[in-house]
């Protein structure tokens, strides 16, 4: 796909697994269980799906998965598997590797969007991204590094710190362009300031959702994380920014859906859903 002067590419990095029950809040498991079949420990299957973009001299790279810094516990605990699907491998899929990267959009600072912007060599965390500047909203930011006891579990220091001590790190407030036509929407449901990149030029949209609607199965409005801080507001996030994808043909971009990289949405009388999947890149 071309779009706003850029060609993109859907980057696979990692699989993983959440609790089911969490992932989609209020609605019963007799119905998201449908939608996503969960394991003897109640975790459904999920991805996370980064997007390159490619075009006006740079090499943008949306969000960088779980990274594979982990403790087996937590590999075990989350079932993440990074061996069989890479941000690494992904990339040179393509023809690119992580020295190629001139940009880094942080959509927020949750560990599953940003634990791949560091990893370990030789026993000391260095970035993954050498040659790149790293985007971060600075409401998230300072909520990642003064989290409250809820929201201290998603974010981890080790993802960011060392770009901060080398100077990478832009903050911004989101409310502005500052990439070349990347347009943003914050969203404050989720969590604080979590920006969502939109392409446009005119006769193509795509926006990149990334925990607002995770997987093709939150978009019906009620179907909301029990990860959200604010669920309220969340839903009048999804009520503002869906029925305008459907009336001007979006494409939305998921972050975590194992089966679709991106979709088109339309409105069956009851509910918002999945109209047609859309693939990025093959």
């Amino acid at each position: 796909m071309n779009i706003a002067g850029y060609k993109l590419y859907s980057i696979e990095t990692s699989r993983f697994g959440l609790d089911g029950g969490t992932m989609f809040g209020i609605i019963p498991k007799a119905l998201w269980e449908k939608e996503a079949p969960s394991d003897k420990n109640n975790r459904i299957e999920i991805v996370t799906r980064s997007l390159l973009l490619v075009g006006h001299d740079r090499k943008i790279l949306i969000d960088t998965g779980n990274g594979d810094k982990w403790q087996e516990k937590f590999k075990s605990m989350y079932n993440i598997d990074t061996e069989s699907i890479n941000l690494s491998l992904s990339l040179s899929k393509y023809g690119f590797s992580p020295d190629d990267i001139t940009d880094v959009f942080c959509t927020h600072l949750h560990f599953d969007h940003i634990g791949g912007n560091t990893k370990i060599m030789n026993e000391k965390l260095v970035p993954v991204f050498q040659n790149a500047t790293y985007w971060m909203q600075n409401e998230n930011w300072d909520l990642a590094n003064s989290p409250s006891e809820r929201d201290q579990g998603s974010f981890l220091k080790d993802d960011w710190s060392v770009l901060a001590q080398n100077g990478m790190i832009e903050l911004v407030d989101g409310k502005e362009p500052f990439l070349p036509n990347i347009e943003i929407e914050l969203s404050y449901g989720h969590t604080i300031g979590m920006m969502l990149p939109k392409l446009t030029d005119g006769s193509e949209t795509i926006m990149y959702m990334a925990d607002l609607i995770p997987m093709a199965a939150h978009i019906p409005l009620p179907w909301i994380m029990g990860y959200d801080i604010h669920s309220g507001l969340t839903l009048k996030e999804k009520s503002k920014l869906i029925p305008k994808a459907v009336e001007e043909d979006w494409t939305i971009f998921f972050e975590h859906d194992p089966l679709h990289q991106a979709c088109k949405v339309h409105f069956d009388g009851k509910h918002y859903r999945l109209k047609k999947s859309v693939i990025i890149s093959e």
